[in-house]
This record gives C-alpha cells, sequence and structure tokens, in this order.
C-alpha cells in the first residue's frame, strides 16, 4: 500500500522517466514482508539499460528491476535507499519522510 505522495508528484516522476531520465520517487508504504520499512524510493528510467548501468553502480541487480512497461525500475528500501539518496543529492526525498 502506497501513499504519502500527490498526484503532481506522480506524473513529474512519470514525464522524467519517460524521457529518459533517472526518475525518484520516495513514498509512504506498508508491506508485511518488510515490516522494518515505512517508505520505498522507486527509480525508474524508460531506458532499461541506461536504468540498469545506473543500477550496477549501486550494486543492484539485474533481477532486481521491475520491468514494468512504461515504468521499468528499481525498488530501494531500507539502508540501502537511504545512501542512494543521499548519494544522488535527493535531500528532499530524505528529509521530507525522515530518512537522515
Amino acid at each position: 500500500m502506497a501513499f504519502g505522495i500527490k498526484k503532481q508528484e506522480l506524473q513529474d516522476w512519470k514525464m522524467k522517466a519517460t524521457k529518459g531520465d533517472i526518475a525518484f520517487l520516495t513514498h509512504y508504504w506498508m508491506d508485511e514482508r518488510f515490516p522494518q520499512c515505512n517508505t520505498v524510493t522507486k527509480v525508474a528510467c524508460s531506458d532499461i539499460n541506461k536504468l540498469l548501468i545506473w543500477g550496477r553502480r549501486y550494486g543492484l541487480k539485474r533481477e532486481w528491476l521491475h520491468n514494468r512497461h512504461p515504468f521499468p525500475h528499481f525498488d530501494l528500501l531500507g539502508e540501502k535507499q537511504e545512501f542512494i539518496l543521499k548519494n544522488e543529492g535527493e535531500w528532499n526525498q530524505l528529509t521530507r519522510f525522515k530518512r537522515t
């Protein structure tokens, strides 16, 4: 279950990903499989090769890619999520969802 994002934020993420840019979208999230995590960051790009190359820099495996047309993406959780958001300068996503 996802919550805590505005319609415009979702549209901006979709537009950026569709243009072939690496797009970040963090939102509150509840999933009984991951009870220790209350947020997820979806990192999407319509250019799958670009997204895979980006993911390799952070040790993300090809099999972790959600290859969902038109928004293939990686889901970032926990410490990996925080590390990547900091490294990418996504401070708003970190502070808004209290990941720092």
